[in-house]
């Protein structure tokens, strides 16, 4: 039977909204992506390191003898003159005050020395007689000899006990200056503390200069107090004669040589400085990390390369963070770290080719925090997707998130 034209207007209608149902169920949506060009441009590698600023030179000002350093002159940050500028003040120690006994045994000692001292001036007035009669002795033998009254032999005799006398007034002699001596130390015992020990004559005090041209960087006897000779009282420094300390890994330092540059950031100043690597200290040490992990660390020494009127404010101790250069070229390709990944063996990242998405293997170099140097595979002007999902396969339609805005 014949189908009626209504009847067949309907058929058609039908077949198309079932055509259609099935296009938009079968149709893949694009996945919508985030591109970045390939561009060539400069690279860096760096090591990152907190740091710490120091003085190249400090001087430390010491107690030259025992005593009481006075209430220091000068604060931290005053500038001093070399030779000039007072910066310690020491005054000689004080004698002890004395108990009863040890005052009358220091009394006794003084009685024995004077004593000896009498002894030891009776011996030389009796070696001084025994000097003279061998003398006279010698004078005779020898008037006696001239005449041949006497022998030769009497004045040899003459002679040898003239030179005994001789050598016994010497030593009597310096048996006075010991006995002397012996009184003076046991009358020193007796000196009280008003007494003026230090036999100054009213100049009490030993006054110490700045021994260079800079400021103070620290005082450590501020108020009156007894020292020791070698305690440091001050210390004295150049503040714009400046380095950086920074402690590195020991597997990041060996990949550093002297001549490195490095940039100077988050010191307080708007502009990063320079600075150079001077050093490699050759011996490392253990420490443990935050995490409890032991590290061989190792300091790595810098010169500030930007002029003290670039850096006015920094000054010793004071931390900062440093970016060294360990390579660098003016003209790569590069691609962002967060669009390649390993597939298998090779590197791999999705490429945008006319609307779709195309696995690329890539050959990459080397790599920084946010880039890589790639060396085949990708070619400038290409776009690459970044953080490609599980969705993103070889041939996925793609469409710029962008686009979508």
């Amino acid at each position: 039977m014949a189908l009626k034209p209504r009847n067949i207007g309907f058929a058609a209608l039908a077949a198309l909204v079932v055509g259609g149902l099935l296009f938009v169920a079968l149709r893949t949506e694009p996945v919508p992506v985030d591109l970045h060009t390939v561009e060539r441009g400069p690279m860096q590698i760096t090591i990152n390191a907190d740091g710490k600023t120091r003085i190249r030179q400090i001087y430390d000002v010491a107690a030259p003898i025992t005593g009481t350093a006075r209430r220091a002159p000068v604060e931290v940050g005053d500038p001093v003159t070399q030779g000039e500028t007072v910066v310690a003040v020491v005054e000689p120690a004080a004698p002890g005050l004395l108990d009863e006994r040890t005052r009358i045994q220091a009394q006794a000692a003084v009685s024995e020395a004077e004593a000896a001292l009498h002894v030891a001036e009776s011996q030389v007035r009796k070696a001084e007689e025994d000097l003279a009669y061998a003398q006279s002795q010698f004078d005779r033998a020898q008037s006696l000899v001239e005449r041949g009254v006497a022998s030769l032999t009497r004045l040899e005799d003459a002679a040898q006990v003239l030179a005994v006398s001789r050598a016994a007034q010497d030593a009597a002699i310096s048996g006075l200056d010991m006995a002397t001596g012996s009184l003076d130390r046991a009358r020193a015992a007796l000196i009280e503390p008003t007494s003026d020990a230090a036999g100054t004559g009213g100049s009490c005090c030993v006054q110490i200069r700045a021994p260079i041209t800079g400021q103070v960087l620290a005082v450590d006897i501020v108020s009156e107090r007894p020292v020791l000779a070698g305690t440091r009282l001050v210390s004295i420094g150049q503040t714009d004669d400046l380095e950086i300390v920074a402690d590195l890994l020991s597997s990041d330092a060996v990949r550093l040589s002297p001549g490195a540059r490095a940039y100077v950031e988050r010191w307080g100043g708007p502009v990063p400085l320079e600075a150079e690597l001077r050093s490699v200290d050759p011996a490392a040490r253990t420490k443990v990390s935050a995490l409890g992990i032991e590290e061989q660390r190792v300091d790595v020494d810098f010169d500030l390369l930007s002029p003290p009127e670039a850096r006015q404010g920094l000054g010793d101790q004071f931390s900062v963070f440093l970016r060294i250069v360990e390579w660098e070229a003016d003209d790569v390709i590069q691609v962002p770290l967060s669009a390649i990944f390993r597939n298998g063996d090779t590197w791999s990242a999705f490429v945008a080719d006319q609307g779709q998405a195309r696995l690329t293997a890539i050959r990459i170099g080397r790599k920084n925090g946010t880039m890589a140097q790639v060396l085949d595979g990708i070619e400038p002007g290409m776009q690459v997707i970044m953080h490609p999902s599980d969705d993103i396969e070889s041939g996925v339609p793609i469409v710029e998130r962008a686009e979508l805005k």
